[in-house]
């Protein structure tokens, strides 16, 4: 896969982020701040801007990509996508190209970037519970082409999302509510689905 290719993959990824910010500031209303759409549409649009800009190979990009979120305010979702993100570009290539063991190499060292400031794992009502799954997925993806390996996970994380409803919340404010928020997804999972989802587009 090319640097535009995965390129023009992130700004679907992006674009889906931002068309679900009602959905995601509506779920975030009943037991958060009721701002996780709104945080997440800057996130997603500096990415999608910083994409559009790049001028380096995929490392560089997603380096700046980085950047521009560590530069936003917003709530907690900030420092983790910047953390993620930052993973990502680690395990990117210099170059152009991305190869499927590359991308398997990159999104894998973006899930330990993360794990090692988050602690949350599946079951913690975080956005780790699609995005675990969704890495987990691209792992063990045993096709040729890119095509497949997002469709694989985005349908992980569309189900590790859905089964967030199934939990009690653990991080954050909606902590406090304890069994109540059973039946409601996380905010988190949900935009990370949604993030996974264009990136298969």
């Amino acid at each position: 896969m090319t640097k535009a290719e995965f390129a023009a993959r992130l700004q679907n990824a992006c674009a889906a982020v931002i068309a679900a910010e009602q959905e995601l500031s509506d779920i975030d209303a009943r037991f958060g701040d009721a701002d996780h759409g709104l945080t997440m549409s800057k996130i997603a649009g500096a990415v999608s801007d910083a994409v559009a800009a790049s001028a380096g190979g995929i490392q560089s990009m997603l380096d700046d990509a980085a950047t521009a979120v560590m530069e936003l305010n917003g709530g907690s979702a900030v420092p983790l996508w910047n953390t993620w993100l930052d993973g990502m570009q680690e395990g990117a290539p210099v170059g152009g190209e991305i190869s499927i063991a590359g991308l398997k190499a990159m999104f894998a060292a973006a899930l330990e970037a993360l794990e090692d400031i988050s602690g949350a794992k599946v079951g913690d009502k975080t956005m780790m519970d699609a995005l675990i799954p969704a890495t987990e997925a691209i792992e063990a993806y045993d096709g040729g082409d890119e095509s497949g390996l997002f469709a694989a996970a985005a349908a992980a994380a569309s189900e590790g999302a859905e089964n967030s409803k199934n939990f009690v919340s653990k991080f954050g404010r909606a902590k406090s509510y304890g069994e109540q928020t059973i039946g409601t997804p996380d905010a988190g999972a949900v935009s990370m689905c949604y993030f996974f989802r264009g990136l298969a587009e």
